[in-house]
């Protein structure tokens, strides 16, 4: 796929311009503030708050407000909405345009069990009837452009995605994001993309194809099977925010832009392959301490540092000889202790 050159021109939502055809997906307790602005730092056109129920009675939790935390937000504002009663998601919608979002965005996408049993995120595509009167709820409440995340179907015997597309877009939907898979395959197995490009064909809004996309070379893939406007990255992102300038840089030129070469999980993703370079371990570092002071300062010191464990963990996935630098870091008990372990671990490496 060397020489493979795309148009990296972006596409629209409504009256925004998305410069860039790779955008971070969301993932409850992942996708917070901190890490959306760093992915975006590092080449994400877009990026969507985690998943936030319909019901606003809850907002006012801690963890409701961290996830609708909009000030400070370094792009396009965009939240997501999830919930199974037409009457609430209008609800939500108009109490998140009151907030400053730019885009409001609906989950329908989510295979979780505690979000399907309530009729929920994907639970929704059986039932095509509610898909309409809720997409038609939450365009009619809020004149900021809505947005919709699905699969591909309710399970393998029913893929109805480009029936579901179709219903959007009637609706007023301006943009869709499609994972790959059936609700009923959860996250198992390989992503699927002929389904997408079914969809791309059903409609004329932009439609954004997700699942499996952990390398530019398999971002160039995905956009080349589906005909899709851009492609959206979820887990593949997670402890290597860097990957979607990899992406930008390898569509526009047809060459990777250089990887932190840190560890052999890399080179089990095939790097002889696909040609990854080496980054100066100080630069690793300093993305890494970046990430945990922005997560410390949004979150406080005790939840900063719970999630910055999750985020750690991915990290070093990707480092070599990282084992005791993980078994000790994810114990720290304080931001400082965090901080100090990770600066630590970096003096002593000398062959990034």
């Amino acid at each position: 796929m060397h020489g493979a050159t795309f148009q990296v021109n972006g596409f629209t939502i409504g009256p925004h311009r998305i410069d860039g055809r790779s955008v971070l997906a969301p993932m409850a307790g992942l996708t917070d503030q901190a890490f959306r602005n760093l992915c975006r730092q590092y080449g994400a056109a877009m990026a969507i708050t985690e998943m936030t129920t319909a019901d606003t009675a809850l907002w006012r939790t801690t963890k409701s407000r961290s996830r609708l935390r909009l000030d400070g937000e370094n792009g396009l504002r965009i939240v997501q909405i999830a919930g199974s009663e037409p009457d609430q998601m209008a609800t939500a919608a108009a109490v998140a345009t009151e907030m400053g979002a730019d885009v409001v965005d609906i989950n329908m996408g989510c295979p979780a069990k505690k979000v399907c049993n309530k009729l929920s995120g994907s639970a929704l595509l059986k039932d095509e009837k509610r898909v309409t009167a809720i997409l038609e709820s939450v365009v009619a409440a809020t004149q900021l452009p809505v947005t919709l995340k699905i699969r591909t179907g309710w399970d393998k015997q029913h893929r109805n995605g480009p029936g579901i597309a179709r219903i959007a877009e009637a609706s007023g939907i301006r943009s869709l994001s499609v994972h790959g898979r059936t609700r009923a395959c959860m996250f198992r197995g390989e992503a699927e993309y002929e389904t997408i490009r079914q969809i791309k064909q059903s409609v004329g809004i932009p439609v954004i194809a997700n699942g499996d996309i952990d390398s530019p070379q398999k971002a160039a893939h995905v956009l080349r099977e589906t005909g899709a406007d851009a492609i959206m990255i979820g887990r593949g992102a997670l402890g290597r925010p860097w990957i979607f300038e990899q992406i930008n840089e390898f569509l526009k030129a047809g060459s990777e832009h250089s990887e932190p070469d840190c560890g052999g999980t890399i080179n089990d993703r095939k790097t002889s392959q696909s040609g990854f370079q080496s980054l100066p371990a100080n630069a690793v570092r300093d993305i890494i301490l970046a990430h945990l002071d922005a997560l410390h300062r949004l979150h406080g010191d005790s939840r900063g540092v719970r999630i910055g464990r999750k985020h750690l963990t991915w990290y070093c996935k990707y480092l070599r000889g990282a084992e005791n630098f993980r078994n000790a870091v994810v114990r720290a008990e304080s931001a400082a202790d965090q901080l100090q372990l990770t600066k630590e671990f970096f003096d002593k490496k000398t062959d990034l």
